[in-house]
């Protein structure tokens, strides 16, 4: 604030700089969960980059992204695609191909469609997200491995729970090398992976990860509430079935039927990419004073 407050007595009122300052002071808004005010200073930027800047221009993409994100996060999904489509056709036409910013817009494209619970949609785009961080990305990258759990939330929201699994354990191969054993990220992939197989039905293994996802969530900090709850899971019900599946096996008791209830519960944990470029750095100029 006290940059723009100074850029705003030097500068025309539509000089690109301050839109970068709007973005900026916009994206700290959205950080700290004050999205009216963060959309506000976004507008701004939007507004100051369409008066000055090309039709093409990569501020111009990243200020309609940066609106999309708010609008995401404030739980209003068609209005973000909306500015989500504004930004990567923009970067399609200015990005190589291959580029992992063009990447990052086509995993937000697909969260948003998993929120909608459009997950053909979702899954599609995700796809072209995962073609470009694998040509582009070490192999290990943490994109790499949001982009494995993304496909495998759409395919596990399209009952193609084989798939799922799939990309579920290669994002967990990638984190369990690169990222600690109390990490969010890693915690959420226990957790989703147990999820898995409770669904389908094989709760000695859906177990297994679930104590895997109790050993690192009682490694974290106790004040980040940041990944899954026990009721998310619900060793309770997965041990219960796990003994009513054992019971049809004893010839001594009488076979049992599993109800299989619709699992209620917060959706598989997705990960959502930021753009690195989001926050932009100004280049300094130094007066030399005679």
């Amino acid at each position: 604030k006290r940059a723009l407050d100074i850029e705003e007595k030097i500068l025309t009122s539509n000089h690109p700089s301050l839109a970068i300052s709007y973005s900026n002071i916009g994206n700290v808004y959205d950080h700290i969960g004050e999205h009216t005010t963060a959309l506000s200073s976004h507008e701004k930027a939007l507004e100051i980059c369409k008066k000055t800047l090309s039709s093409k221009h990569p501020l111009l993409a990243m200020s309609y992204n940066n609106i999309g994100s708010v609008y995401g996060n404030m739980g209003d999904y068609k209005t973000a695609l909306t500015y989500y489509k504004n930004s990567i056709e923009i970067e399609q036409e200015i990005l190589p191909s291959n580029h992992p910013d063009l990447a990052t817009s086509y995993n937000n494209i697909g969260l948003v469609y998993d929120n909608l619970d459009e997950y053909t949609e979702a899954l599609v785009s995700h796809q072209k997200a995962l073609e470009i961080y694998e040509k582009s990305l070490p192999s290990n990258h943490p994109n790499l491995a949001n982009s494995y759990n993304n496909i495998g939330l759409a395919h596990q929201k399209t009952q193609e729970y084989s798939k799922a699994l799939v990309f579920y354990q290669k994002a967990l191969e990638i984190r369990q090398k690169t990222l600690p054993s109390n990490h969010a990220d890693l915690i959420v992939c226990y957790a989703n992976i147990s999820k898995l197989y409770e669904i389908m039905g094989e709760y000695s293994r859906a177990l297994s990860y679930y104590e895997q996802f109790v050993q690192a969530r009682d490694k974290k900090d106790p004040s980040d509430h940041s990944t899954p709850t026990d009721a998310y899971i619900n060793i309770d019900r997965i041990t219960d079935r796990k003994e009513e599946t054992l019971e049809t096996h004893l010839p001594s008791k009488s076979i049992r039927i599993i109800n299989k209830e619709k699992l209620h519960g917060k959706l598989p944990c997705r990960s959502t990419l930021r753009k690195k470029s989001i926050i932009l750095k100004k280049e300094v100029v130094i007066f030399n004073c005679k």
